[in-house]
């Protein structure tokens, strides 16, 4: 029959251990205060080395306010800046001149790397478009009819694009 203290020996023995470590653990922390205050209060040189600790800490707050500023600024613009997407997220309509909306829709159809920005030309009268050219293929001409038609500020678009080897359609 075992006893019930040999089960609880190894039990004791680690509270025994924790509660030395905790003790250690007390005098470091004891010590290191000890000596931080000798350091401040002690005879030899102690009033430097107080100044030298205000200095520190007045130093750190000041960096600290700083920080705090420059969060708070960030914060501040970038608030103003979600704002001011939210508010222009669609255009406003606007009356365009006939040269200002070919150049609006050039920047819109010639985005893309495959259109042949040579053999493409626009033309705009009172707001309706007019493409003159030759595409590669017929998706490409559908597609760059949409993207005119999306741009704000066209009436209508009228096109005179054409595929390889095909006669140029005329101008009605």
């Amino acid at each position: 029959m075992t006893n019930r203290l040999d089960n609880r020996i190894p039990y004791l023995r680690r509270r025994r251990r924790r509660t030395r470590a905790r003790l250690a653990a007390a005098a470091a922390g004891g010590a290191a205060t000890g000596a931080g205050l000798v350091l401040l209060l002690g005879p030899v040189s102690s009033r430097r080395r107080r100044r030298v600790a205000r200095d520190r800490v007045a130093g750190s707050a000041r960096r600290g306010w700083r920080r705090t500023a420059r969060m708070g600024r960030r914060a501040r613009s970038s608030a103003f800046g979600m704002t001011q997407r939210a508010r222009h997220r669609r255009e406003e309509p606007k009356e365009l001149d006939d040269v200002t909306l070919a150049r609006k829709v050039e920047t819109q159809i010639f985005r893309s790397p495959d259109v042949p920005k040579g053999q493409v030309a626009v033309n705009v009268q009172r707001g309706v478009v007019q493409l003159r050219g030759e595409v590669p293929s017929l998706d490409m001409l559908r597609g760059l009819v949409e993207r005119t038609r999306a741009v704000q500020g066209v009436r209508d678009v009228e096109s005179l694009l054409h595929l390889p080897g095909e006669p140029a359609t005329m101008h009605q």
